[in-house]
């Protein structure tokens, strides 16, 4: 089950969150886990009904927890413990209640400090454990920032990938991996790209070996990440009685990876057919299909009217 410490993701984001470790110090070996719920239950405002794994304390909840005579407030404090938050964080630079304090020590809470706002914590931590939480695969092909659109690129070894890639790279598109694409599921319709950090930069072409991207084409050639929204397979031509590709495929066709499913586009590769411009179209058709304009569906239309006219 992917999970993160409490002493982890103190570290990794103790500056920018300006956390103070202010109680709870066991706390430290607690961690957050991935799970079935969004975001929200895992970092939020103060909930008792629905307690989040991270409790976040800001301004407003604290008037709230003063308006509390001494009986009731012990009482929300022995909720809120009963709950076993992972951690708690008091916002707004505020000072925190001392009975807070020694009830979290008393648990193995961990009670942060931040002079950020409630919503600034929140905010940051919801995408940090988006991300460290993130169902992860990896995928072999050649990942791409073509037009604004995360284009996986795959096929057969010595199809053609990286020679395409280079050639798009050379229009003005940008690399984001080759060979190892790490794919994460940031969000419930949102799958991200990245390259591996050995691989970052370079891209292997046959005949010319490694090639550092950054190096020869300048920082705009490379990105350090995409959302995945098309996959573009290269089919070797087909052999002799092998059956033909579908010339005008009826049927969108799609891969579902981590659960999503994402359009796919197989391009036959054969002699004189420029690549680099069938994936272009390729993507601004995808553009177009996601804005709900759809040639294909549009052509079958207009073929329906003619018939419906020569019938009439």
């Amino acid at each position: 089950m992917l999970q993160i410490s409490v002493a982890q993701l103190h570290e990794d984001n103790r500056e920018k969150l300006g956390l103070a470790w202010l109680a709870g110090r066991p706390g430290g070996a607690e961690v957050v886990r991935r799970d079935t719920t969004d975001g929200a239950a895992r970092v939020g405002h103060l909930n008792l009904i629905h307690p989040n794994a991270i409790q976040v304390i800001g301004s407003q909840e604290a008037a709230y927890l003063d308006s509390f005579d001494a009986g009731a407030f012990d009482q929300l404090l022995s909720n809120l413990f009963a709950a076993r938050p992972s951690a708690i964080i008091i916002a707004d630079a505020m000072t925190p209640d001392r009975r807070l304090i020694e009830s979290a020590d008393r648990a193995g809470t961990a009670v942060f400090g931040s002079p950020r706002t409630a919503v600034h914590v929140i905010e940051h931590l919801r995408r940090v454990l988006a991300k460290a939480l993130a169902e992860t695969t990896s995928l072999h092909g050649v990942f791409m920032d073509v037009l604004g659109v995360g284009v996986l690129i795959t096929g057969d070894s010595g199809v053609g990938k990286s020679e395409l890639a280079l050639e798009l790279i050379s229009r003005g598109h940008g690399l984001v991996a080759d060979d190892v694409v790490e794919i994460s599921r940031i969000a419930a319709n949102i799958l991200e790209g990245r390259c591996p950090a050995l691989l970052k930069d370079f891209l292997e072409v046959r005949g010319l070996g490694v090639l550092n991207i950054r190096t020869i084409f300048g920082e705009t050639a490379v990105r350090p990440k995409m959302n995945l929204k098309l996959i573009v397979h290269l089919q070797r031509a087909q052999q002799a009685g092998a059956q033909e590709a579908e010339r005008l495929p009826l049927h969108e066709i799609s891969e579902e990876i981590l659960g999503l499913t994402i359009r796919k586009v197989v391009v036959p590769v054969a002699a004189g057919r420029n690549l680099a411009v069938l994936l272009e179209a390729a993507v601004r058709n995808c553009i177009l299909q996601l804005r709900g304009i759809d040639s294909m569906q549009e052509f079958l239309a207009r073929q329906r009217e003619a018939l419906d006219r020569d019938l009439d």
